[in-house]
């Protein structure tokens, strides 16, 4: 009895048996390591998240999802084909679809990439265009505010109107101070006025016209048999008097119109004596770099050429001969 407690209960003088010690050595140090191997791990949550996800997605219920995520079903062909039916859709994206998970193949939900592409294209095109047609009008705006402001007192005294449209710079001459009634001979007072238009013309870029106007009262003259001759025989005597050696002929283009294009009806004086006016039209029309964009455009695609013919006139007042 005495060997047996020796041999359980160690030495004589108490305590734990020997072994002990050494197991709770072993535990201690297999703590330690598991303690240093879990402070040396990283979590990547957004893997585990991406990885969670996809595993949702292969093995969960009906769902479309991106061809970068995890194609469900047997057929795991590569990204851009799967041998389903393709279904036309407003994303140009390449999609595909199950709504059965037991099924063998993948649908591709997908559209004409090739003409939704030619259809972005064709807008940022049009976009291009517009976005240069109106800094050019930015442009000619500005250059009539210049004019104005060098006619600023003929403007207030209500002898001279300036005004924009499109890429053209009107300069209206009304008949009050500038012509006798029923004559096409300038006043004298009106010479120096002339003179201001003449050097604003000189700084400003353009095909310039001139162009005769007047009531709708019949006259018949010595001189003038109609307001045909009187319209045309007064832009004439202005364009003759801005004639000088910056100015030549060549950038002038003289047309009467009689009473064909009033402002204002005709049935009261006032409105009569609007409409008996000249006008000095400076027509920039486009720049080189937007006519020759044009070109390209209606040789390669006359649809989308047309549409933004119709957008440059609708937007900014442009005439078909502005265009081309």
């Amino acid at each position: 009895m005495d060997d047996d407690d020796d041999d359980l209960g160690g030495d004589d003088g108490g305590g734990g048996a020997g072994w002990l010690a050494t197991f709770a050595d072993l535990m201690s140090l297999l703590m330690c390591f598991f303690v240093l191997l879990l402070s040396f791990a990283e979590m990547d949550v957004l893997k585990f998240k991406r990885l969670a996800g996809s595993m949702r997605n292969a093995f969960g219920v009906q769902a479309e999802i991106d061809v970068n995520a995890i194609p469900k079903g047997t057929s795991i062909i590569a990204q851009e084909f799967s041998p389903g039916k393709p279904d036309p859709t407003p994303l140009n994206q390449i999609w595909q679809k199950t709504e059965d998970i037991t099924r063998e193949s993948l649908d591709v939900q997908c559209q004409d990439l090739g003409s939704s592409n030619t259809g972005e294209k064709g807008d940022a095109q049009k976009q291009v265009i517009v976005d240069k047609v109106q800094d050019l009008i930015g442009e000619t705006e500005k250059e009539a505010v210049d004019i104005a402001t060098a006619l600023q007192r003929e403007i207030q005294e209500g002898v001279i109107e300036v005004e924009t449209a499109g890429r053209k710079i009107i300069i209206r001459i009304k008949e009050h101070g500038t012509f006798a009634s029923g004559s096409a001979d300038l006043t004298p007072n009106f010479k120096p006025v002339l003179k201001i238009i003449r050097k604003a013309l000189e700084d400003t870029e353009g095909k310039i016209v001139v162009e005769g106007h007047t009531d709708d009262d019949p006259i018949s003259t010595a001189r003038f048999r109609s307001n045909w001759e009187l319209s045309s025989a007064r832009a004439v005597s202005v364009a003759h008097a801005l004639f000088d050696d910056k100015l030549t002929p060549d950038r002038f283009t003289v047309s009467g119109h009689a009473d064909t294009r009033p402002l204002v009806s005709n049935e009261t004086p006032a409105g009569k004596a609007r409409n008996r006016r000249v006008e000095v039209v400076i027509n920039q029309g486009l720049d080189d770099e937007v006519r020759q964009e044009l070109e390209v455009i209606r040789s390669e695609d006359p649809t989308l050429y047309q549409q933004i013919r119709e957008e440059l006139m609708y937007r900014f007042e442009l005439k078909p001969d502005e265009i081309f």
